[in-house]
């Protein structure tokens, strides 16, 4: 769609405002609703001012010295959010409103380099330059429960009720009283732009996967931020709370499995080579062996936060090693299909990855190994997760914060500026639960210590 279906949608009285939103660090769409006339008459064009300190904020919005954005020291002044019309859409769960993702520019019209659509943009052009295109696909798992997000806070997020009470992996009967939600979220995610695939129970009690049909990389990442944000306002229309973060409890974990193909630009395959005894093409291996190259450097951009490890641990069914195999989910990279469909499947981001510092992770990391055309090593044969001699990813958010800013391979990717903010990023989330009391802590001291 674009703005002169506004037009048309306003003047019926159909559309009164439009969402101007800026996917942030956490790659939640944060921004204002504008009256359509003022947004058609200037902010289309001109861009809307909103406050630098978006781009630099833990998830409860504080922020602080250390960012490259240091909001308290320059006043708190504004960047300009430039709609990209090319994601305008309506919202079939927010009556009469549209919404259009934005880019973050200095005033002079440069891109703010920390947003997290800059990014992708950059590796995207790199690949350009290579004469490729990246198509991805994105798989979000959620928890949903019979609990309001209001009931869930007041109870401080303890004994909540799974909206099923056992394993329903695959199971056709067990979500049924869910229907009404499900079913809500797929038909208006559909009406707002992605394009179902699948959908099916999974194995935690309340878990749920929707699958989207895959698309350009910035699309299926724009579309990923469109379906967290439209989910949840449909669970909590629907008086229902769901979760994607990576571990809620000791229980299956929710993952972001990610889908990753080239293309030349023309649209030819370039990963596929029938000639070939794996199928596979000099081009896909270079890809494959930057992956795990790159892969403990670049996991901060694929977990990026404490509860993020707690996914990734032995006996998770999550990698916990740096291998990959064919068709073998025990591999962080996995290689599936044939010719067009040929791919690698990325397990190690949960729910909680950033869709565009991931892909911008993948498609760097792929690059790394096409410009150095790095060897393949052979698949891993087995379970992966069992073998004790595959090295193994960083296992915590501190050891991911060590590779990231110890890493050349990360400053001459997306240099000091990046590399300086995002450190920052996962700092400060280290800082704040080093300063929480939490429950196990009680548990164990209250009495006996």
């Amino acid at each position: 769609m674009t703005y002169e279906q506004l037009r048309t949608d306003h003047a019926a009285g159909k559309i009164d405002n439009v969402i101007v939103a800026l996917p942030d660090l956490q790659g939640r769409l944060q921004g204002s609703r504008l009256a359509v006339p003022h947004f058609l008459a200037e902010a289309a064009t001109d861009g809307f001012s909103a406050c630098t300190y978006l781009l630099a904020t833990d998830v409860d919005m504080n922020t602080g010295p250390g960012y490259a954005i240091d909001a308290w020291n320059t006043g708190f002044g504004d960047f300009l959010l430039h709609p990209d019309e090319t994601t305008y859409t309506t919202l079939p769960w927010d009556e009469a409103t549209a919404l259009v993702i934005a880019d973050a520019t200095w005033p002079d019209g440069t891109p703010v380099p920390i947003a997290p659509r800059h990014i992708l943009r950059q590796q995207l052009d790199r690949l350009a330059a290579h004469g490729l295109t990246a198509h991805a696909g994105t798989e979000l798992e959620f928890l949903a429960f019979h609990d309001t997000y209001a009931e869930a806070h007041e109870a401080d997020y303890h004994r909540l009720r799974p909206a099923t009470r056992h394993n329903v992996d695959y199971a056709l009967q067990g979500t049924t009283h869910l229907e009404p939600m499900l079913r809500r979220i797929r038909r208006e995610m559909v009406q707002a732009g992605l394009t179902l695939e699948t959908a099916r129970a999974e194995v935690h009690p309340g878990q749920y996967e929707i699958v989207f049909r895959y698309d350009e990389a910035m699309t299926t990442a724009d579309h990923h931020t469109l379906f967290k944000h439209g989910t949840k306002t449909i669970a909590a229309q629907e008086g229902h709370a769901i979760t994607f973060m990576p571990k809620y409890d000791e229980g299956e974990g929710n993952s972001c499995h990610i889908h990753l193909s080239l293309r030349g630009t023309d649209g030819t395959p370039v990963l596929a080579d029938p000639t070939a005894p794996d199928g596979m093409s000099a081009l896909m291996r270079h890809f494959i062996a930057g992956q795990l190259a790159a892969l403990p450097d670049f996991t901060l951009l694929l977990a990026p936060n404490i509860n993020s490890y707690k996914r990734l641990q032995p006996g998770a069914f999550a990698p916990t090693g740096i291998t990959w195999g064919t068709d073998n989910r025990t591999c962080p990279i996995r290689v599936i299909g044939s010719g067009h469909s040929l791919r690698i499947e990325h397990r190690v981001p949960g729910g909680d990855a950033n869709p565009y510092l991931a892909l911008a992770a993948l498609i760097a990391a792929g690059l790394h190994g096409i410009e150095n055309q790095l060897p393949l090593p052979e698949p891993h044969p087995d379970n992966a997760l069992a073998d004790p001699t595959v090295p193994r990813l960083p296992s915590t958010l501190t050891e991911a914060l060590h590779h990231w800013e110890t890493s050349e391979l990360v400053t001459k990717t997306f240099g000091d500026t990046i590399t300086t903010h995002y450190a920052q990023a996962a700092r400060t989330e280290l800082t704040t639960f080093e300063r929480a009391i939490t429950d196990w802590e009680r548990r164990r001291g209250f009495e006996r210590l």
